[in-house]
């Protein structure tokens, strides 16, 4: 069986870069994404048609929940995690001095992801 690698923001960018490489690299590959569909969409369809095996799973890695269902379903799919990219991040545009908790909150919460518990198989 091969490696597993869950490529967290998978689905465009640095992120899609990297499922690709992993998937070139013979690693079954999950594609996280949050939102854009249609990117994840396209990021599989490369990777399967040069070969690979890939699976994306929707999820917003700010919200812990969502983590351990991302790691659930990996498990449940492929038995194994072997590898972690945690590639997902924010950067909205804001002053610090504004005191805005809430984006500081959503930037952390989201760019270091609360680590999830996974039983180990």
């Amino acid at each position: 069986m091969s490696k597993v690698a869950i490529v967290t923001g998978g689905s465009r960018g640095i992120g899609s870069c990297i499922a690709k490489r992993l998937a070139a690299d013979g690693f079954a590959v999950i594609v996280n994404y949050a939102g854009n569909t249609a990117a994840a969409e396209e990021t599989l369809d490369a990777i399967r048609k040069a070969g690979g095996k890939a699976l994306a799973i929707k999820g917003n890695v700010g919200d812990p929940a969502d983590v351990q269902q991302l790691f659930a379903k990996t498990l449940e799919t492929y038995g194994r995690i072997d590898v972690v990219v945690n590639n997902a991040g924010i950067m909205p545009l804001s002053s610090i001095a504004s005191g805005d908790l809430a984006t500081f909150d959503k930037v952390i919460g989201t760019n270091l992801p609360q680590r999830s518990v996974v039983k180990r198989q």
